[in-house]
């Protein structure tokens, strides 16, 4: 099996080379070529596959099926140099994820949040304005939680308003223009922060308490610790609202304000794809169907448009 752990480190490196970030598939390639070891396999085989992919038995079927179709496509590199490699069939976990519906937050939820933030225990000051400047940022421009913490100091033109988004989840760039009131309160933060650690060997505009890049685990665990302190998850709750339902919300409130001040939603909506960088604007369409505020009011538009239907 040291052939085939070879043969992976090989195939990620090259995929990666293309622009594809493999952090989860990557770790989880790793653990089934563990388990191939464990089992004493000397190849791939369908069984094996199968085995592996259903190995937890506490989550959903998609997930199985997802897991199987990372193998399916390591074995289709593999088989071009190890004949014995069993491709696992399309269809063989015939499990499809379903979107999750937004949860959509009201003005004050988001307030109480980012209030929260500026409570967090910080022996220097930092954290508590790292995260409540942070939180706050999502809110308003709708970015992906690990565009912030990937953002450095040289993309954020504090001068005219203008965020580069770099390294995006699909390795694209993309510009990111902010409000006036939001720009004045991240010169207040990068004032703050280099007043507080003037030294610091990281480029990243937002920084931790003790001078380093936010981690996406540190990030979420705070946001966990923060929802369940204002009530938005209960003691205990492991699932709830999540930070990304915050790129959610921007969203919807963008399509419900176009809506309502009568912009021709589906000429502008390319323009909000490229806003959030969505690689396809029927990501974008999806918040339409999955609001039924959005809906009620895409269909009076229609309405209007056509006639009574």
């Amino acid at each position: 099996m040291k052939e085939l752990r070879t043969t992976l480190k090989e195939y990620l490196k090259v995929r990666r080379m293309f622009g594809f970030k493999l952090r989860i598939a990557g770790s989880l390639l790793q653990k089934f070529v563990s388990y191939a070891e464990k089992e004493g396999a000397s190849f791939i085989t369908r069984e094996l596959a199968v085995q592996w992919a259903t190995q937890p038995k506490n989550c959903q079927p998609c997930q199985w099926a997802n897991r199987l179709s990372m193998v399916r496509t390591f074995a289709r590199h593999v088989s071009a140099m190890d004949p014995r490699t069993e491709i696992p069939p399309e269809g063989l976990l015939p499990h499809r994820f379903h979107r999750k519906g937004p949860y959509l937050y009201t003005d004050e939820e988001i307030a109480r949040l980012i209030e929260a933030a500026r409570q967090l225990p910080s022996p220097r000051g930092l954290r508590a304005a790292t995260y409540a400047t942070l939180f706050g940022l999502l809110a308003v421009t709708g970015m992906r939680m690990s565009e912030p913490i990937a953002l450095d100091r040289d993309a954020a033109d504090l001068t005219r308003g203008i965020l580069t988004v770099r390294r995006t989840k699909f390795g694209k760039t993309r510009i990111v223009p902010i409000h006036a009131s939001t720009l004045e309160e991240l010169r207040h933060y990068a004032e703050l922060r280099d007043q507080l650690c003037p030294r610091v060997q990281t480029p990243s505009f937002f920084i931790a308490e003790r001078g380093t890049r936010l981690t996406e685990c540190s990030v979420r665990w705070t946001f966990v610790q923060l929802s369940r302190e204002i009530g938005l998850r209960g003691p205990e709750d492991s699932r709830g609202p999540r930070l990304h339902d915050l790129r959610h919300g921007f969203a919807v409130e963008t399509l419900i304000r176009w809506y309502r001040a009568g912009v021709d939603v589906e000429k502008h909506l390319p323009e909000l794809s490229t806003y959030l960088g969505h690689v396809h604007v029927h990501d974008t369409y999806w918040y339409i169907t999955a609001v039924p505020e959005l809906l009620r009011l895409a269909t009076l538009r229609l309405e209007k448009k056509g006639g009574k239907l």
